[in-house]
């Protein structure tokens, strides 16, 4: 059974195709279409044995990417695009409407439209996708992964903003989260390590970042908001700060909301502290001493440090702590720095199994209080395993 999973976002299709025998998830071929819409466009593909394949060509839409990307899965991956069982798609933004993922329809495609409004870069593109695969493939079925979904089971007091009733009842403003689907793998993961009966906090610390707490496999709060604005400092956002400071910025300095949008989600978090987006060179600069990499540490340490002291609260203790995504998964020194910063809930890190890389690791001491773990994520198997759950 082969499984194929579509990452939309604005500009750009990631894809991977799974071969699919009971438990074992192979992927056979990944890739993705760059700069959709936009010149120097081109689509390129990964195979089993690690040679690559890009090919420039025009993609004025995601009609034209997707069309690509099957002429290159065609090209020595599948013969016959019959073979497919199933295509999985991620989802942004599903809203309090999707608690769970669920096979596409005619319903189903225009409110994900609709909930476009709380996710403008990539639920529209989501759409677009969709459907080009059911124009070209319409027999083939389709299953829609929410990152919102996992968030659904926090409890009134964690999702709702103390605002007026017609702002939360009609125009929907509430707590929604992000990265549910990568939460909700290493959550589980970490679960089978330490048993069933869990209190865990994992960080999906990457670009964008955003903790999560998991109580017997049940989200109960989590650090994003109604949009991936909201929570620690990020790379370029700026995280949580006085609701008032966009409205101050806006009549002090004559900006537009969209200026505004644009200096909090581009142009702020350790870019604005620092300079430096990348969190490669950021790291390189805190390592060589530089000033304002140092201070600009301590704000991002502490954002995720008072995160996880918050969240050990409404956990009521914490089992493990989960580090994951690009810099969770990458950092020794972040991982080391934020470990450090709340020593004083019993946590003893490992500094040798701290080093380790591209495996699910224990990275605390057997005496540690808490345990805490570095797990890869991998969204992409969690779309596939919803896709054939719901498609067999």
């Amino acid at each position: 059974m082969k499984i194929l999973v579509l990452n939309a976002g604005s500009s750009t299709l990631k894809y991977q195709l799974f071969n699919v025998d009971g438990e074992n998830y192979d992927v056979i071929a990944k890739g993705n279409a760059e700069r959709i819409g936009r010149s120097a466009s081109f689509v390129g593909i990964k195979y089993t044995d690690g040679s690559k394949k890009e090919v420039s060509v025009d993609l004025p839409d995601h009609d034209a990417a997707f069309k690509e990307v099957m002429k290159l899965l065609m090209d020595g991956v599948i013969s016959d695009l019959n073979e497919i069982h199933a295509i999985g798609h991620r989802i942004v933004q599903g809203g309090s409407v999707f608690k769970n993922s669920v096979l596409v329809n005619d319903e189903v495609i225009e409110q994900i439209a609709e909930l476009g409004t709380l996710a403008p870069l990539h639920n529209p593109a989501a759409v677009l996708v969709i459907r080009a695969v059911k124009k070209q493939l319409p027999d083939i079925p389709q299953v829609t992964v929410f990152d919102t979904a996992f968030h659904q089971t926090m409890p009134v007091e964690a999702y709702t903003y103390a605002l007026p009733e017609e702002q939360r009842t009609k125009y929907k403003i509430r707590r929604y989260g992000a990265h549910g689907t990568s939460h909700k793998f290493v959550a589980e993961e970490a679960a089978k390590i330490i048993g069933k009966n869990t209190r865990i906090i994992t960080c999906h610390i990457g670009s964008g970042a955003s903790i999560t707490a998991v109580k017997n496999g049940q989200c109960i709060d989590t650090s994003m908001g109604m949009t991936p604005l909201a929570g620690i400092v990020m790379d370029t956002r700026c995280g949580d700060i006085d609701p008032y400071i966009p409205l101050y910025m806006m009549k002090t300095q004559n900006l537009t909301p969209d200026q505004v949008n644009e200096i909090m989600n581009k142009q702020s978090g350790k870019f604005g502290l620092t300079g430096y987006s990348d969190s490669r060179d950021f790291e390189a600069a805190y390592n060589r001493g530089e000033e304002a990499v140092l201070d600009a540490m301590k704000c991002y340490i502490y954002s995720i440090a008072k995160y996880i002291g918050a969240y050990s609260v409404a956990l009521g203790g914490v089992d493990a702590i989960v580090f994951t995504a690009g810099v969770g998964e990458n950092s020794a020194l972040i991982r080391k720095l934020v470990l450090e910063r709340i020593a004083c809930m019993g946590i003893e890190l490992d500094e040798e199994k701290n080093q380790i890389r591209g495996e699910i690791v224990e990275i605390t001491k057997p005496t540690s209080k808490i345990k805490a773990f570095v797990i890869p994520t991998n969204e992409e198997l969690a779309i596939a395993r919803d896709t054939v759950a719901l498609t067999k």
